[in-house]
C-alpha cells in the first residue's frame, strides 16, 4: 500500500524493514482480482500505461507482459526502491500530488490504494483523468474501510474484542494522517463527475483465517503502525496477543473490502 504523496505524515514507508511483506501480503490479495479487472478491453497490446504508486511493481511487471514489446508502462512512486526498469517498462520518482503527469496520453492509469492516503485525493482523480488519452480507462482501487473487519471465528470472545480493539485503534490512526477510510465508496460518483463513462464498480471480500497471507496483512500493519497504536492507548501486551491470534488456525476473519472501480473517458 503506497502512494505518491509529499505528505511526510503519510502512514506507510516503502523503506521501513516491514514494507516488503506488507507488499507481499497485498499482491498475494489483491493481483488476481486487479488482473481480471485490467482485462481486455482496458488493457490492451499495444497500449501505453500508468501505474501510479507502484510499491514493489507486481502490477506493472503484469501490465508490460500484456501490452507486449509494442505496448509501454510506466511505475511511478515517491519512492521507487523497489521497482526495477526492464524492457517496455519504465520507472519514475513522481509525485502524483504536486508534480504534473509524466504525459498526457495514457491508454491506461491504475492506481490502487493510493487515492484513499492524499487528502486532495478529488483533485488528484482530476488529474489522472486530464491525462488519459481519447477512449482511455482509469481503474482506482481501494480498501473500504468503514466496513468493520467481522470475525468469523476466534478461540475466545475476549480474543475477538481485542481484535476490534486493535482495529479501531488502526483506523484511527489512519485517519489521524490524512486517510478517508469511506472514499472508496465515493470513487465512482468522483469519475462520472468528471466525465467518465462505462463505469462499473465491483466489491470483493474473503474469508481469512489464522496464519494465512492475508491475516499476515494486519499483522504488518500493527508493527508498522506500533508507535502511533501505543500512543493512542493500546499496550504492548496487547499488541503481542494480537499478533499471536492473527497466527491462531482457530481465528478466521472477513477481509477488507476491496472496491474496484473502472471508467473511460470518451473518444
Amino acid at each position: 500500500m503506497t502512494t505518491a504523496t509529499s505528505d511526510d505524515t503519510y502512514t506507510f514507508d516503502n523503506g521501513a524493514p516491514d514494507a516488503v511483506p506488507q507488499m507481499h501480503a497485498l499482491e498475494s490479495f489483491l493481483d488476481p482480482i486487479t488482473t481480471r479487472r485490467l482485462a481486455r478491453p482496458v488493457l490492451e497490446p499495444g497500449a501505453t500505461c500508468w501505474e501510479v504508486g507502484a510499491g514493489g511493481g507486481s502490477m506493472a511487471r503484469r501490465m508490460a507482459r500484456a501490452v507486449g514489446d509494442d505496448g509501454h508502462v510506466l511505475a511511478t512512486d515517491i519512492d521507487p526502491t523497489h521497482l526495477v526498469a526492464e524492457g517496455n517498462l519504465h520507472v519514475r520518482q513522481h509525485d502524483v500530488r504536486t508534480e504534473p503527469p509524466p504525459g498526457d496520453a495514457f491508454d491506461l492509469i491504475h492506481a490502487r490504494l493510493v487515492l484513499l492516503h492524499l487528502p486532495d485525493r478529488r483533485r488528484v482523480l482530476r488529474t489522472l483523468t486530464g491525462a488519459l488519452a481519447p477512449g482511455g480507462w482509469l481503474v482506482v482501487e481501494e480498501f473500504d474501510c468503514t466496513a468493520p473487519q467481522r470475525v468469523l471465528t476466534a478461540p475466545s470472545d475476549d480474543a475477538a474484542k481485542l481484535f476490534a480493539q486493535v482495529m479501531d485503534a488502526m483506523m484511527g490512526v489512519l485517519e489521524d494522517h490524512g486517510a478517508d477510510l469511506g472514499w472508496a465508496q465515493d470513487v465512482h460518483t468522483e469519475m462520472a463527475l468528471a466525465g467518465l463513462t462505462d463505469l462499473d464498480t465491483i466489491t470483493h471480500s474473503q474469508s481469512w483465517p489464522g496464519g494465512s497471507t492475508g491475516t499476515s496483512l494486519y499483522e504488518t500493519n500493527s508493527r508498522q503502525l506500533e508507535p502511533d497504536l501505543l500512543a493512542a492507548g493500546l499496550s504492548p501486551q496487547q499488541l503481542n496477543a494480537f499478533r499471536r491470534l492473527l497466527r491462531d488456525p482457530g481465528f478466521a476473519v472477513m477481509s477488507y473490502h476491496f472496491v474496484s472501480t473502472r471508467g473511460r473517458l470518451p473518444s
